[in-house]
């Protein structure tokens, strides 16, 4: 039956031919799919049951494009899916299954570094376990490792990543036999012999210390619980006076307020550690003080040396980077915004803006953005986080943030699950407030450039117009990716083969990643795979869901061909 209603005609970068459809198959080749007519628009029904699948499809809408620069009519059709009663238009649905989108990472240490604690982070809604290089040693992490390892193979949709965070080119004071009380006005040192602690007369870890700061510098102290200004220097020695006092303990940090110290970002240790990652094939590297894009190159080139497949996520966080943020953004694979040094080398008042400026620019070019350093601080100690702290973390959330992260909190804090759940239900309840996804309008050129990119920007404004979740099945990780970064306002299933792409994409915002193997039948494929998320409760019978086909690698699909489908799926208990 020919389609009904006035059609537009317009010059796009693709043609497009609409089917709905009873129970219609998908992307085989031998279907009405497979024949595509750039200037038709058309209705057929046709009935099939199967007995032998567990699942039933219903009413299909599908758009199936080519890549052909043409003129197309792209005409209105009569009728729409009849969708459940419980299905929201255009905004969020919060079910009893509502799945929080954005991801937590934890730091793993001494009070969660026990097979049971991971395995309980992980139900409690730990998503990436981060390894902090400044503390511990191989041995210790290799545990880590070896346990996340294990769990990661216990499941299908479920999945830890693993961050590998360096420890980077620390200024540090030394050793101290006990703490040293600085009071304010008093007159104190700082010196680059090794192995000095007096009263008023401390070591630094850094031989160029005297050379970096100059006289009217403020030095800060374990990012600004005590400072100082420098009042003069010697060859050897930097003397200040103390302007906000406190315990001076072992090994604290150092910054110096607009500066960053002369050092290489990746450090002899770092290299020994980023060493013991590729040895493990950790998913992500956490890259310490990275103050220009040289770095993440000369990284990124070790890696391929190594037919290492590991990303690198930058950490901002020194003065000298904010100039250099869009090549080190273009650089890398993802950011992390991690706010103690940045705060500390910068004014404080700066952070909450460079923090949204860091989050857009990562948004805009599809990479993954951390928030990171003090997000629920006080629960290191306490049961219960501060107000304050939790409209930090829902502001980080609002802002669309890929993921938060949890330092001290999950590392040696008294109550690191009560810390992930106060996370996870701040994240989740925020979620549910926001309002459908703002998809930025492609430019006309990418429709030609960049098929893949289209086809994420209309499956994310189908899914979020229908109020479904999106099924993408990916062996590259891409789709998933791209649908990640248009933010669709439900959930993204990303079914993959490939054990590698289901851990990376553990840390993307909105994506959970289910390993399967596919099969030549897509049919069958797409079968198991509902099955699956029915069987988890991660879909209700009766939903429509968005299936979407595009991306770097075809699966069932000719590699010039990209294909939305929206179904409606009900259990069906025959064998």
């Amino acid at each position: 039956m020919a389609a009904a209603g006035a059609t537009a005609t317009a010059t796009a970068a693709a043609a497009v031919e609409c089917n709905l459809r009873m129970g219609m198959p998908f992307l085989n080749g031998s279907d009405g799919l497979s024949s595509l007519r750039s200037k038709s628009s058309s209705f057929s029904t046709q009935t099939r049951r199967r007995s032998d699948r567990k699942v039933s499809f219903f009413p299909v809408l599908s758009m199936k494009t080519t890549e052909k620069d043409q003129t197309v009519d792209l005409g209105s059709v009569n009728g729409a899916l009849n969708l459940s009663s419980n299905t929201n238009l255009g905004g969020t649905r919060i079910t009893k299954n509502a799945q929080r989108k954005t991801k937590i990472v934890c730091t793993i240490g001494p009070s969660t570094c026990t097979r049971e604690m991971i395995w309980k982070l992980a139900e409690t809604g730990m998503n990436v376990a981060r390894l902090n290089m400044s503390h511990g040693d191989h041995a210790s992490h290799q545990k880590t490792i070896d346990l996340v390892k294990e769990y990661n193979a216990q499941f299908e949709d479920k999945v830890i990543a693993i961050m590998l965070d360096t420890k980077g080119p620390e200024v540090r004071s030394g050793d101290v036999p006990q703490p040293i009380l600085l009071k304010e006005g008093q007159e104190f040192n700082f010196t680059i012999k090794r192995g000095v602690s007096t009263e008023n007369t401390v070591s630094v870890n850094y031989d160029d210390f005297v050379d970096d700061v100059e006289v009217g510098d403020i030095l800060l102290v374990d990012g600004g619980m005590m400072s100082l200004v420098v009042k003069s220097k010697t060859k050897d020695m930097v003397k200040c006076e103390v302007i906000d006092g406190g315990e001076l303990k072992s090994r604290r940090h150092l910054n110096v307020r607009g500066k960053s110290a002369t050092l290489p970002s990746i450090t002899e240790k770092d290299w020994e550690d980023i060493k013991f990652g590729v040895d493990n094939k950790v998913d992500f590297y956490a890259v310490s003080f990275v103050k220009d894009a040289e770095v993440v190159y000369e990284l990124k080139n070790y890696l391929k040396s190594c037919n290492a497949d590991i990303h690198v996520i930058v950490k901002i966080e020194s003065a000298d980077s904010i100039p250099n943020l869009d090549s080190i953004i273009s650089a890398c694979d993802g950011a992390m915004v991690a706010r103690g040094d940045l705060g500390a080398e910068l004014p404080i008042e700066d952070v909450p803006l460079l923090q949204e400026e860091i989050i857009r620019k990562c948004h805009s070019v599809q990479k993954p953005v951390i928030v990171a350093t003090n997000m629920l601080e006080s629960m290191i100690n306490h049961p219960t986080p501060t107000r304050a702290e939790v409209s930090d973390i829902a502001i980080a959330v609002r802002e669309s943030a890929d993921a938060v992260m949890l330092s001290g909190e999950t590392a040696h804090g008294k109550y690191p699950l009560k810390a992930v759940k106060v996370m996870h239900t701040v994240a989740l309840r925020t979620e549910s407030s926001l309002p459908n996804s703002t998809t930025t309008p492609i430019h006309s050129t990418a429709f030609k450039s960049h098929m893949s990119t289209m086809f994420a920007f209309h499956a994310t404004t189908m899914a979020n117009t229908l109020g479904t979740p999106i099924i993408v099945f990916t062996r590259t990780g891409s789709m998933a990716v791209l649908l990640s970064h248009f933010r669709p306002s439900a959930t993204i299933f990303a079914f993959t083969s490939v054990e590698r792409v289901k851990q990376r994409l553990a840390l993307y915002q909105g994506v959970i990643p289910i390993y399967m193997n596919f099969s030549d039948d897509a049919e069958e494929t797409f079968s198991r795979a509902l099955n699956i998320l029915l069987s988890k409760n991660l879909l209700e019978e009766g939903e429509h869901v968005t299936i979407v086909q595009s991306g770097l690698q075809p699966i069932w699909r000719q590699e010039s061909t990209h294909h939305i489908q929206v179904r409606k799926v009900k259990g069906d208990l025959r064998a």
